[in-house]
Protein backbone atom coordinates (compact mmCIF):
# COMPACT_ATOMS: atom_id res chain seq x y z
CA UNK A 1 0.00 0.00 0.00
CA UNK A 2 1.05 3.59 -0.67
CA UNK A 3 0.39 6.71 1.35
CA UNK A 4 0.02 10.44 0.95
CA UNK A 5 0.52 13.07 3.67
CA UNK A 6 -1.10 16.50 3.49
CA UNK A 7 0.05 19.09 6.03
CA UNK A 8 -2.49 21.85 6.55
CA UNK A 9 -1.73 25.40 7.60
CA UNK A 10 -0.79 28.67 5.95
CA UNK A 11 1.95 29.12 8.55
CA UNK A 12 3.77 26.14 7.00
CA UNK A 13 4.07 28.11 3.76
CA UNK A 14 6.13 30.82 5.47
CA UNK A 15 9.88 30.75 6.26
CA UNK A 16 9.10 30.57 9.99
CA UNK A 17 7.44 27.15 10.43
CA UNK A 18 8.51 23.71 9.29
CA UNK A 19 6.40 20.61 8.71
CA UNK A 20 7.98 18.01 11.01
CA UNK A 21 4.86 15.86 11.33
CA UNK A 22 5.34 14.39 7.87
CA UNK A 23 8.84 13.16 8.79
CA UNK A 24 7.48 11.33 11.82
CA UNK A 25 4.55 9.89 9.88
CA UNK A 26 6.81 8.72 7.07
CA UNK A 27 9.02 6.84 9.50
CA UNK A 28 6.07 5.12 11.16
CA UNK A 29 4.44 4.24 7.83
CA UNK A 30 7.72 2.82 6.51
CA UNK A 31 7.92 0.65 9.63
CA UNK A 32 4.55 -0.79 8.57
CA UNK A 33 5.84 -1.45 5.04
CA UNK A 34 3.94 1.51 3.58
CA UNK A 35 5.72 3.74 1.09
CA UNK A 36 4.92 7.44 1.14
CA UNK A 37 4.58 8.55 -2.48
CA UNK A 38 3.32 12.11 -2.05
CA UNK A 39 3.67 14.91 0.48
CA UNK A 40 2.15 18.37 0.20
CA UNK A 41 1.48 21.49 2.23
CA UNK A 42 -1.82 23.29 1.70
CA UNK A 43 -2.75 26.63 3.19
CA UNK A 44 -5.94 27.43 5.07
CA UNK A 45 -8.06 27.57 1.93
CA UNK A 46 -11.23 25.53 1.38
CA UNK A 47 -10.84 25.24 -2.39
CA UNK A 48 -7.20 24.18 -2.15
CA UNK A 49 -7.89 21.65 0.59
CA UNK A 50 -10.89 20.22 -1.25
CA UNK A 51 -8.86 19.80 -4.42
CA UNK A 52 -6.03 18.16 -2.45
CA UNK A 53 -8.46 15.71 -0.85
CA UNK A 54 -10.01 14.73 -4.19
CA UNK A 55 -6.60 14.21 -5.81
CA UNK A 56 -5.27 12.20 -2.89
CA UNK A 57 -8.29 9.91 -2.83
CA UNK A 58 -7.81 9.14 -6.52
CA UNK A 59 -4.15 8.18 -6.30
CA UNK A 60 -3.27 6.97 -2.78
CA UNK A 61 -4.37 4.05 -0.59
CA UNK A 62 -3.75 5.87 2.69
CA UNK A 63 -4.31 9.61 3.12
CA UNK A 64 -3.33 11.51 6.25
CA UNK A 65 -4.26 15.14 6.90
CA UNK A 66 -2.42 16.84 9.75
CA UNK A 67 -3.67 20.13 11.13
CA UNK A 68 -6.68 22.35 10.53
CA UNK A 69 -8.85 20.71 13.21
CA UNK A 70 -8.83 23.60 15.67
CA UNK A 71 -11.69 25.89 16.72
CA UNK A 72 -10.86 29.00 14.69
CA UNK A 73 -12.23 30.27 11.38
CA UNK A 74 -9.10 29.19 9.47
CA UNK A 75 -9.37 25.55 10.64
CA UNK A 76 -11.04 24.13 7.57
CA UNK A 77 -9.85 20.53 7.17
CA UNK A 78 -13.12 18.88 8.24
CA UNK A 79 -15.26 20.96 5.91
CA UNK A 80 -12.90 20.67 2.95
CA UNK A 81 -12.46 16.90 3.23
CA UNK A 82 -16.23 16.43 3.58
CA UNK A 83 -16.74 18.50 0.42
CA UNK A 84 -14.10 16.54 -1.44
CA UNK A 85 -15.52 13.16 -0.47
CA UNK A 86 -19.19 14.09 -0.74
CA UNK A 87 -19.80 13.60 3.00
CA UNK A 88 -21.61 15.66 5.60
CA UNK A 89 -20.33 17.09 8.87
CA UNK A 90 -22.40 16.56 12.01
CA UNK A 91 -21.84 17.73 15.56
CA UNK A 92 -21.27 14.74 17.83
CA UNK A 93 -22.96 15.14 21.25
CA UNK A 94 -20.57 12.71 22.95
CA UNK A 95 -17.50 14.54 21.67
CA UNK A 96 -19.04 17.89 22.62
CA UNK A 97 -19.72 16.63 26.15
CA UNK A 98 -16.09 15.54 26.54
CA UNK A 99 -14.90 18.94 25.34
CA UNK A 100 -17.08 20.71 27.91
CA UNK A 101 -15.89 18.32 30.60
CA UNK A 102 -12.25 18.98 29.69
CA UNK A 103 -12.67 22.74 30.08
CA UNK A 104 -14.68 22.36 33.29
CA UNK A 105 -11.94 20.26 34.91
CA UNK A 106 -9.51 23.10 34.26
CA UNK A 107 -11.89 25.67 35.71
CA UNK A 108 -12.31 27.32 32.31
CA UNK A 109 -15.38 28.37 30.37
CA UNK A 110 -15.43 26.85 26.90
CA UNK A 111 -15.74 29.36 24.09
CA UNK A 112 -18.61 28.79 21.66
CA UNK A 113 -16.22 28.24 18.77
CA UNK A 114 -14.61 25.28 20.54
CA UNK A 115 -17.78 23.33 19.81
CA UNK A 116 -16.61 23.23 16.19
CA UNK A 117 -14.10 20.58 17.25
CA UNK A 118 -16.99 18.19 17.85
CA UNK A 119 -17.91 18.28 14.15
CA UNK A 120 -17.39 14.78 12.76
CA UNK A 121 -17.63 13.54 9.18
CA UNK A 122 -20.38 11.02 8.50
CA UNK A 123 -18.98 7.46 8.45
CA UNK A 124 -15.93 8.59 10.47
CA UNK A 125 -14.77 6.91 13.66
CA UNK A 126 -13.72 9.32 16.39
CA UNK A 127 -10.18 8.82 17.70
CA UNK A 128 -9.73 10.31 21.19
CA UNK A 129 -7.02 12.91 21.68
CA UNK A 130 -5.99 12.82 25.35
CA UNK A 131 -3.47 15.66 24.90
CA UNK A 132 -5.70 18.16 23.11
CA UNK A 133 -9.23 19.28 22.28
CA UNK A 134 -9.37 18.18 18.63
CA UNK A 135 -10.13 14.46 18.23
CA UNK A 136 -8.80 12.54 15.27
CA UNK A 137 -11.08 11.00 12.66
CA UNK A 138 -10.71 7.68 10.84
CA UNK A 139 -12.57 6.81 7.65
CA UNK A 140 -12.28 3.46 5.90
CA UNK A 141 -14.24 2.80 2.74
CA UNK A 142 -14.32 2.81 -1.04
CA UNK A 143 -13.74 5.77 -3.31
CA UNK A 144 -14.47 5.25 -7.00
CA UNK A 145 -14.38 1.54 -6.29
CA UNK A 146 -10.97 1.58 -4.58
CA UNK A 147 -10.32 0.87 -0.90
CA UNK A 148 -9.11 3.95 0.93
CA UNK A 149 -8.02 4.73 4.50
CA UNK A 150 -8.30 8.38 5.54
CA UNK A 151 -7.08 9.97 8.77
CA UNK A 152 -7.59 13.49 10.06
CA UNK A 153 -5.06 14.28 12.78
CA UNK A 154 -4.39 17.36 14.94
CA UNK A 155 -1.45 19.55 13.98
CA UNK A 156 0.51 19.97 17.26
CA UNK A 157 3.27 17.33 17.03
CA UNK A 158 2.91 15.99 20.58
CA UNK A 159 -0.82 15.47 20.03
CA UNK A 160 -0.40 13.93 16.59
CA UNK A 161 2.28 11.45 17.70
CA UNK A 162 0.39 10.21 20.74
CA UNK A 163 -2.85 9.83 18.80
CA UNK A 164 -1.24 8.15 15.81
CA UNK A 165 0.55 5.56 17.93
CA UNK A 166 -2.44 4.80 20.14
CA UNK A 167 -5.22 4.87 17.56
CA UNK A 168 -3.91 4.72 13.99
CA UNK A 169 -1.09 2.18 14.10
CA UNK A 170 -3.26 -0.64 15.54
CA UNK A 171 -5.94 0.04 12.90
CA UNK A 172 -3.37 0.12 10.11
CA UNK A 173 -1.74 -3.13 11.25
CA UNK A 174 -5.13 -4.82 11.12
CA UNK A 175 -5.71 -3.75 7.51
CA UNK A 176 -2.33 -3.61 5.80
CA UNK A 177 -1.00 -6.79 4.20
CA UNK A 178 2.34 -7.74 5.80
CA UNK A 179 5.09 -5.90 3.96
CA UNK A 180 8.52 -4.67 4.95
CA UNK A 181 10.85 -1.97 3.67
CA UNK A 182 14.62 -2.33 3.83
CA UNK A 183 16.76 0.78 3.44
CA UNK A 184 20.51 1.07 2.92
CA UNK A 185 22.36 4.37 2.56
CA UNK A 186 25.83 4.62 1.02
CA UNK A 187 27.74 7.91 1.37
CA UNK A 188 30.59 9.37 -0.68
CA UNK A 189 32.52 12.60 -0.17
CA UNK A 190 33.81 15.09 -2.73
CA UNK A 191 32.58 13.20 -5.80
CA UNK A 192 30.36 14.89 -8.42
CA UNK A 193 26.79 13.56 -8.47
CA UNK A 194 26.96 12.97 -12.22
CA UNK A 195 30.16 10.95 -11.87
CA UNK A 196 28.67 8.73 -9.19
CA UNK A 197 25.52 8.10 -11.22
CA UNK A 198 27.47 7.37 -14.42
CA UNK A 199 29.34 4.62 -12.61
CA UNK A 200 26.50 3.02 -10.66
CA UNK A 201 23.44 3.53 -12.90
CA UNK A 202 24.28 0.51 -15.09
CA UNK A 203 24.22 -1.55 -11.88
CA UNK A 204 21.12 -0.29 -10.09
CA UNK A 205 19.00 -0.16 -13.27
CA UNK A 206 19.07 -3.96 -13.37
CA UNK A 207 17.38 -4.06 -9.93
CA UNK A 208 13.89 -2.93 -10.88
CA UNK A 209 12.49 -3.94 -7.48
CA UNK A 210 14.91 -1.64 -5.62
CA UNK A 211 14.30 2.10 -5.66
CA UNK A 212 17.59 4.01 -5.90
CA UNK A 213 17.70 7.69 -5.00
CA UNK A 214 20.74 9.96 -5.30
CA UNK A 215 20.95 12.93 -2.92
CA UNK A 216 23.63 15.61 -3.25
CA UNK A 217 24.74 17.96 -0.48
CA UNK A 218 27.75 20.23 0.07
CA UNK A 219 30.52 17.77 -0.69
CA UNK A 220 28.50 14.65 0.04
CA UNK A 221 26.59 12.21 -2.16
CA UNK A 222 24.12 9.72 -0.72
CA UNK A 223 22.82 6.66 -2.52
CA UNK A 224 19.64 5.47 -0.83
CA UNK A 225 18.48 1.96 -1.70
CA UNK A 226 14.90 0.99 -0.77
CA UNK A 227 13.18 -2.34 -1.32
CA UNK A 228 9.72 -3.50 -0.25
CA UNK A 229 8.98 -7.20 0.08
CA UNK A 230 6.63 -9.53 1.92
CA UNK A 231 9.39 -10.35 4.43
CA UNK A 232 12.07 -8.15 5.93
CA UNK A 233 14.72 -10.80 5.29
CA UNK A 234 13.88 -10.86 1.59
CA UNK A 235 13.95 -7.05 1.33
CA UNK A 236 17.24 -6.77 3.21
CA UNK A 237 18.84 -9.49 1.11
CA UNK A 238 17.91 -7.73 -2.11
CA UNK A 239 19.23 -4.37 -0.89
CA UNK A 240 22.43 -5.98 0.41
CA UNK A 241 23.03 -7.65 -2.96
CA UNK A 242 22.76 -4.35 -4.84
CA UNK A 243 24.83 -2.49 -2.23
CA UNK A 244 27.64 -5.03 -2.54
CA UNK A 245 27.85 -4.53 -6.30
CA UNK A 246 27.90 -0.75 -5.91
CA UNK A 247 30.62 -1.04 -3.26
CA UNK A 248 32.70 -3.16 -5.63
CA UNK A 249 32.42 -0.40 -8.23
CA UNK A 250 33.10 2.60 -5.99
CA UNK A 251 35.57 1.00 -3.58
CA UNK A 252 36.93 3.16 -0.79
CA UNK A 253 35.18 6.22 -2.20
CA UNK A 254 32.30 5.05 0.02
CA UNK A 255 32.91 6.28 3.55
CA UNK A 256 29.65 5.14 5.16
CA UNK A 257 27.42 2.11 4.76
CA UNK A 258 25.25 2.45 7.86
CA UNK A 259 24.38 6.13 7.83
CA UNK A 260 27.41 7.40 9.76
CA UNK A 261 28.64 10.94 9.18
CA UNK A 262 32.14 11.53 7.88
CA UNK A 263 33.01 13.01 11.29
CA UNK A 264 32.06 9.70 12.92
CA UNK A 265 34.16 7.72 10.46
CA UNK A 266 37.20 9.95 11.00
CA UNK A 267 36.70 9.63 14.77
CA UNK A 268 36.58 5.85 14.53
CA UNK A 269 39.69 5.61 12.35
CA UNK A 270 41.77 7.99 14.49
CA UNK A 271 40.91 6.10 17.65
CA UNK A 272 41.44 2.70 16.07
CA UNK A 273 44.93 3.74 14.97
CA UNK A 274 45.77 5.65 18.15
CA UNK A 275 46.43 8.88 16.26
CA UNK A 276 45.74 12.54 17.00
CA UNK A 277 44.76 15.61 15.00
CA UNK A 278 45.26 19.39 15.17
CA UNK A 279 43.95 22.08 12.83
CA UNK A 280 44.84 25.59 11.69
CA UNK A 281 41.90 27.32 10.00
CA UNK A 282 41.64 30.61 8.19
CA UNK A 283 38.62 30.95 5.87
CA UNK A 284 36.62 28.24 7.68
CA UNK A 285 36.85 30.14 10.96
CA UNK A 286 36.77 27.12 13.27
CA UNK A 287 34.07 25.17 11.42
CA UNK A 288 36.33 22.14 10.99
CA UNK A 289 37.12 22.05 14.70
CA UNK A 290 33.42 22.44 15.48
CA UNK A 291 32.50 19.49 13.27
CA UNK A 292 35.19 17.31 14.80
CA UNK A 293 34.32 18.21 18.40
CA UNK A 294 30.56 17.80 17.85
CA UNK A 295 31.11 14.15 18.78
CA UNK A 296 31.36 13.00 22.37
CA UNK A 297 34.82 11.70 23.22
CA UNK A 298 36.60 13.78 20.58
CA UNK A 299 39.17 14.86 23.17
CA UNK A 300 40.73 11.42 22.82
CA UNK A 301 42.03 12.25 19.35
CA UNK A 302 41.53 15.98 18.73
CA UNK A 303 44.25 17.98 20.46
CA UNK A 304 43.09 21.45 19.37
CA UNK A 305 44.19 24.10 16.94
CA UNK A 306 43.92 27.74 16.00
CA UNK A 307 41.75 30.08 13.95
CA UNK A 308 44.37 32.20 12.20
CA UNK A 309 42.64 34.85 10.12
CA UNK A 310 45.37 37.46 10.23
CA UNK A 311 48.81 36.98 8.70
CA UNK A 312 50.37 37.76 12.06
CA UNK A 313 48.53 34.91 13.78
CA UNK A 314 49.40 32.51 10.97
CA UNK A 315 53.02 33.22 11.85
CA UNK A 316 52.57 33.33 15.63
CA UNK A 317 50.32 30.29 16.13
CA UNK A 318 50.96 28.11 13.06
CA UNK A 319 54.65 28.93 12.52
CA UNK A 320 54.12 30.14 8.94
CA UNK A 321 57.20 32.19 7.91
CA UNK A 322 56.32 35.84 7.29
CA UNK A 323 58.50 35.84 4.20
CA UNK A 324 56.44 32.98 2.75
CA UNK A 325 53.20 34.93 3.20
CA UNK A 326 54.77 38.02 1.63
CA UNK A 327 56.03 36.00 -1.33
CA UNK A 328 53.02 33.78 -2.08
CA UNK A 329 50.12 35.46 -0.30
CA UNK A 330 48.02 34.13 2.58
CA UNK A 331 45.82 32.18 0.14
CA UNK A 332 48.35 29.85 -1.44
CA UNK A 333 49.45 26.26 -1.63
CA UNK A 334 52.65 27.04 0.25
CA UNK A 335 50.93 28.76 3.18
CA UNK A 336 48.33 25.99 3.53
CA UNK A 337 51.13 23.42 3.75
CA UNK A 338 53.04 25.51 6.27
CA UNK A 339 49.90 25.92 8.40
CA UNK A 340 49.32 22.15 8.48
CA UNK A 341 52.95 21.40 9.30
CA UNK A 342 53.21 24.21 11.83
CA UNK A 343 50.10 23.31 13.80
CA UNK A 344 51.03 19.63 13.76
CA UNK A 345 54.44 20.42 15.25
CA UNK A 346 53.11 22.97 17.72
CA UNK A 347 50.43 20.58 19.06
CA UNK A 348 52.61 17.45 18.74
CA UNK A 349 49.88 15.73 16.72
CA UNK A 350 49.94 12.76 14.36
CA UNK A 351 48.27 14.87 11.68
CA UNK A 352 47.85 18.58 11.06
CA UNK A 353 45.35 20.25 8.75
CA UNK A 354 45.69 23.75 7.30
CA UNK A 355 42.91 25.58 5.44
CA UNK A 356 43.20 28.96 3.74
CA UNK A 357 41.06 30.49 1.03
CA UNK A 358 38.55 33.10 -0.09
CA UNK A 359 35.08 32.34 1.29
CA UNK A 360 33.56 35.56 -0.07
CA UNK A 361 31.40 37.23 -0.99
CA UNK A 362 34.10 39.92 -1.01
CA UNK A 363 37.87 39.62 -1.12
CA UNK A 364 38.22 37.74 -4.40
CA UNK A 365 40.49 38.79 -7.26
CA UNK A 366 40.98 37.61 -10.81
CA UNK A 367 43.99 35.56 -9.72
CA UNK A 368 42.38 34.34 -6.48
CA UNK A 369 38.60 34.31 -6.94
CA UNK A 370 35.91 33.68 -4.35
CA UNK A 371 35.72 29.93 -3.77
CA UNK A 372 39.46 29.28 -4.13
CA UNK A 373 40.58 27.20 -1.14
CA UNK A 374 43.76 25.31 -0.32
CA UNK A 375 43.50 22.40 2.11
CA UNK A 376 46.68 20.74 3.40
CA UNK A 377 47.23 17.57 5.42
CA UNK A 378 50.59 17.00 7.12
CA UNK A 379 51.72 13.73 8.66
CA UNK A 380 54.74 11.50 9.08
CA UNK A 381 54.51 10.46 5.43
CA UNK A 382 54.70 14.08 4.25
CA UNK A 383 52.34 16.87 3.29
CA UNK A 384 49.66 16.90 0.60
CA UNK A 385 47.80 19.97 -0.60
CA UNK A 386 44.55 20.11 -2.53
CA UNK A 387 43.51 23.20 -4.50
CA UNK A 388 39.78 23.56 -5.04
CA UNK A 389 37.44 26.16 -6.50
CA UNK A 390 34.18 25.65 -4.65
CA UNK A 391 30.86 27.04 -5.92
CA UNK A 392 28.21 28.80 -3.89
CA UNK A 393 27.94 31.35 -1.13
CA UNK A 394 30.15 31.81 1.93
CA UNK A 395 28.38 29.16 4.00
CA UNK A 396 28.54 26.58 1.21
CA UNK A 397 32.21 27.25 0.44
CA UNK A 398 33.16 26.82 4.10
CA UNK A 399 31.16 23.57 4.30
CA UNK A 400 32.84 22.25 1.15
CA UNK A 401 36.29 23.10 2.52
CA UNK A 402 35.76 21.26 5.81
CA UNK A 403 34.28 18.29 3.98
CA UNK A 404 37.38 18.12 1.78
CA UNK A 405 39.60 18.25 4.87
CA UNK A 406 37.71 15.41 6.57
CA UNK A 407 37.86 13.32 3.40
CA UNK A 408 41.61 13.87 3.16
CA UNK A 409 42.21 12.65 6.72
CA UNK A 410 39.83 9.71 6.16
CA UNK A 411 41.67 8.56 3.06
CA UNK A 412 45.04 8.96 4.79
CA UNK A 413 43.83 6.77 7.64
CA UNK A 414 42.29 4.18 5.32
Amino acid sequence: MNAEIIAVGSELLTPHRQDTNSLYLTEKLNDLGVEVRFKSIVGDDVEGLTAAAKLAMRRSDIIIFSGGLGPTEDDLTREAVAEGLGLKVQRDPAVLAKLEERFAKRGMKMSANNAKQADILTSATVMPNPLGTAPGQWIAGKYDGEERLLMLLPGPPHELKALFEAECIPRLRARIPPQHIAIRTLKMAMMPESQVDARVAPIYKTYTDVQTTILAGAGEIQLQLRCRKDSLAEAEARVAELAEKIEDELGDAIFSRKGETIEQIVSYLLQMRGMTLAVAESCTGGLLAERITSLSGSSRYFLGGAVVYSNELKTQFANVPKAMIDRHGAVSREVAAAMAEGIRKRCVASYGIGITGVAGPSGGTEQKPVGLVYIALAGEEGTQVVERNFPGDRKRIRQFATQQALEMIRRALV
